[in-house]
């Protein structure tokens, strides 16, 4: 009876009595379990609350992006491929159009229409085969050093005055296979002068356009509209070609002095007018002055 008692008062107890809380130990050992995954998501939430909590964007951003070896390496390719500010008496269109070397440009069948703005130090120009019209004395005005300029194969009908007679050191001047009617004033020093395959007509030519050219040695005419030989020729001449032009006459001053018998012209090696209607045969006493006659027509 005594055991039955005792066992009905231990069933009505048990329920007032409460568990005890676990002790700090035991919150250790169930923080303890998975350390590897807890420990980093902690350090990881604990960084960002204590030094980016209520700081701004612009600084979060700054503090994560961390330039590496490539952006930097980046960036310096950038900075290399950058082209310098064009200056604006830049000379490199010319040269990036035509071809610069060593003082001379080339301008060859490259479809201009002008005569580009060229190097100050140029001292030669060959603009063969474009389409050219017109050349000015602006063109060469700060161009001191030209000694030769080529515009053979352009489109030139008109050649202001001045445009060449101010370069003192222009030594050649080719304007073959162009349009001129007429011919400008030309450079003292020139030696050689080529403008056949024009249009050009003897009263296109004044008198005394060849006359202080001391230094011509060479003089290029054929193919064209004249009607007569240019008037005073300078001694210095060594080739004339008149060929394929409408000469129908000379003179015995054409070439030589009527008046002196004796003159001889040394330095003449060859003088062309065949394809011209003049009969050479005609004007033997034109020629008594030459070591060779004349290349042409004699019946």
């Amino acid at each position: 009876m005594k055991t039955l008692q005792s066992t009905l008062l231990l069933f009505l107890f048990v329920p007032l009595i409460k568990p005890a809380p676990p002790t700090q130990q035991d919150s250790r050992v169930i923080y303890d379990l998975g350390t590897d995954n807890l420990e980093e998501t902690f350090f990881s939430q604990d960084y960002e609350d204590k030094y980016l909590d209520g700081k701004s964007t612009k600084e979060k951003e700054t503090m994560i992006i961390v330039p590496d070896e490539k952006s930097f390496q980046l960036q310096k390719d950038e900075s290399i491929t950058q082209l310098p500010p064009k200056k604006e008496n830049d000379e490199m269109p010319t040269c990036l159009l035509c071809v610069c070397l060593s003082g001379a440009v080339y301008c060859e069948e490259v479809d201009i229409d002008a005569v580009p703005p060229l190097p100050k130090e140029s001292a030669y120009l060959y603009a063969r085969f474009n389409k050219i019209k017109k050349l000015a004395a602006k063109d060469f005005a700060d161009i001191p050093n030209l000694r030769r300029l080529d515009f053979t194969g352009n489109l030139i009908e008109d050649i202001e005055d001045g445009t060449f007679s101010k370069l003192s050191l222009l030594e050649e001047l080719p304007l073959a296979e162009n349009q001129l009617l007429k011919l400008p004033v030309l450079s003292p020093k020139l030696t050689l002068f080529n403008a056949k395959y024009n249009k050009i007509k003897s009263r296109g030519i004044k008198a005394n356009a060849f006359k202080k050219l001391n230094n011509l040695s060479f003089l290029y005419l054929d193919h064209s509209s004249l009607e007569s030989v240019p008037l005073k020729l300078p001694e210095s001449l060594r080739v004339i070609q008149l060929q394929f032009n409408n000469i129908t006459s000379i003179t015995d001053d054409t070439f030589c002095k009527a008046n002196d018998t004796r003159y001889i012209r040394e330095r003449i090696e060859e003088i062309r007018l065949g394809g011209d209607p003049i009969v050479l045969g005609k004007h033997p006493n034109s020629f008594i002055c030459l070591k060779r006659l004349p290349v042409g027509s004699y019946i």
